[in-house]
């Protein structure tokens, strides 16, 4: 038996639906009990839209190509970013193959862990790259004897390496063994695999849950043949001071209703959030510029089923977002979550805002728009996540418009402290090597919830206890936010500068009354500053430098 260009496209659906299906249990793998474990939606997120080459029958090697181009600028958080890795290299070793076999697959397996591992700098056994070359090494093996004409054997040998593989990581990653978890993403790289298996022997797999793939959106299901309007456009936007209060854009509506149909309107105080069918796009963000600052757009042709900012060419593979025509040397293109931190960023001279960070992490393609939509020459982009590092990475290497530098900042006030640091007249290898060392010079803190019961280095938590982190690491489990304040001020000592963003229902009153422990630690002469953040999840995050 040989795999078509269709049977690899039925497999990847398959593998899509079973991702979908499974993407609950695959984020409660999430070794810490923070309100992170977005593992099974980043990957079904980066899967799910293989769904747009529906009816493929050509052969493997365009089939994997479009899959792997699709997958890449879909992919979200680093094991999504890993997973569309894996695909890119099975499409390099496809290429010119009109069907696969058994030695076919053991090759595409190999170069797709090869691309994946290259990817990651420090590579961490006990992951799903380690399940990917277990698997990669044991088809290299028995491919071209064992297995030979025999796709279906080969697989089904495949995935029991996957789930053997899968099993061992806890004995190399010796927090796994601690709170009894296999590697999520290992995980979700097995249920890939079955997925796969199961089409392969033609009992795909049918989602029964299906993921919601709009982030949120429940306005883009629509019949074909009944379309009057091109484009699905949604966004948000963030009000300017002129337009804070509901109710205050009822103009905009009616606009909105006098060019398309579909109109989903919400006026809220801080935001205004729009879903409208148009035949003009264009128009539709030039007038919600009236009301503040577009926080994020999606543009979708209803016709072709492909998400791009600005639909323009006749194939998904080809079609393009916007491109600003460049005005100056240098932009920025930051990632957060917040009003107060948004402003923060936009007054330090952000160029686009896009929204993500813990359980919300962008897509490489929603990077590539904010790169695109920046009027600069060379573009500094700040994930301010260790989890969306990896899709910034990616994101740089596909722009081609640009010079794109992204830096390694993985929480708020490291993306703040090196902004802050940039040199307007300096060049961009000393910027780089300016702004790096403002990172490294800033602790930051964070106070969250937990969201389940553990035990971490001998230190049991409680589902609902606030938990104190530093750096990203936890350094205490309190039953108060004020007691884990307490705990986690020890570290404001001969501290010079600190910054407290209090987030969603917090006060202003609250926050200070609450940090006022870290004046009491920190130098006398200390510049402290009490801010409103507007992030959720996280009631405190706190800079120290």
């Amino acid at each position: 038996m040989l795999i078509n260009g269709q049977k690899f496209y039925d497999m990847m659906v398959s593998a899509a639906n079973a991702l979908d299906n499974n993407k609950i249990p695959i984020n409660n793998m999430n070794v810490f009990p923070v309100p992170d474990g977005d593992t099974g939606i980043n990957m079904t997120l980066t899967m799910s839209t293989i769904k747009a080459l529906s009816g493929f029958d050509g052969t493997i090697s365009d089939c994997a190509e479009k899959a792997s181009q699709l997958i890449l600028r879909a992919a979200r958080g680093n094991s999504g970013a890993i997973l569309s890795l894996f695909f890119r290299g099975m499409s390099k070793s496809f290429k010119g193959l009109e069907q696969a076999d058994s030695a076919d697959i053991a090759a595409a397996f190999k170069r797709g862990t090869e691309e994946a591992y290259k990817a990651v700098m420090n590579p961490t056994e006990g992951t799903i790259l380690t399940v990917m070359r277990i698997c990669a090494e044991r088809a290299e093996k028995v491919a071209k004897e064992k297995y030979k004409g025999d796709v279906v054997g080969l697989f089904t040998y495949l995935v029991r390496s996957a789930e053997d593989a899968l099993a061992h990581t806890p004995d190399q990653l010796p927090l796994l063994k601690e709170v009894n978890l296999v590697d999520a993403g290992g995980y979700g790289f097995v249920v890939v695999l079955s997925g796969m298996l199961a089409a392969l022997k033609d009992h795909p797999v049918a989602a029964t849950d299906p993921i919601n793939l709009t982030g949120g959106s429940v306005f883009t299901e629509f019949n074909n043949e009944d379309i009057k309007f091109t484009y699905c456009t949604e966004c948000i936007v963030e009000k300017s001071d002129d337009f804070k209060g509901e109710g205050t854009a009822r103009d905009f509506n009616e606009f909105l209703c006098g060019i398309g149909d579909s109109v989903v309107f919400i006026d809220d105080e801080e935001i205004i959030k729009l879903h409208v069918h148009t035949n003009n796009p264009g128009l539709v963000m030039e007038n919600a510029l009236k009301y503040g600052a577009l926080a994020t757009v999606k543009v979708e042709n209803m016709r072709k089923q492909h998400s791009a900012i600005i639909e323009e060419a006749p194939k998904p593979a080809e079609e393009k977002p916007l491109v600003a025509p460049i005005k100056k040397k240098y932009g920025f293109v930051t990632v957060c979550m917040g009003s107060g931190i948004c402003d923060i960023f936009r007054n330090l001279g952000a160029d686009q805002i896009i929204f993500g960070g813990q359980t919300m992490n962008p897509s490489t393609q929603d990077i590539i728009d904010g790169i695109n939509l920046t009027p600069s020459e060379y573009v500094f982009v700040f994930p301010n996540n260790k989890n969306i590092y990896m899709v910034a990475e990616q994101a740089a290497k596909l722009v081609k418009t640009r010079k794109v530098v992204v830096l390694p900042t993985k929480n708020v006030p490291q993306g703040i402290a090196s902004m802050i640091a940039f040199d307007p007249d300096a060049s961009v290898d000393d910027n780089v090597s300016i702004m790096n060392e403002a990172i490294g010079n800033v602790v930051s803190m964070s106070v969250t919830q937990a969201v389940r019961d553990t035990t971490i280095e001998g230190e049991k938590i409680e589902n609902g206890q606030y938990l104190g982190l530093v750096n990203g690491n936890i350094a205490c489990a309190e039953d108060t936010i004020a007691e884990c304040l307490e705990k986690l001020s020890d570290n404001a000592v001969g501290k010079s500068f600190i910054t407290v963003f209090y987030g969603e229902g917090v006060s202003a009153d609250e926050a200070e009354k609450l940090t006022a422990c870290l004046k009491e630690k920190a130098d006398s002469f200390a510049e402290i500053n009490v801010l409103e953040g507007g992030q959720p999840l996280y009631p405190y995050i706190i800079s120290l430098e």
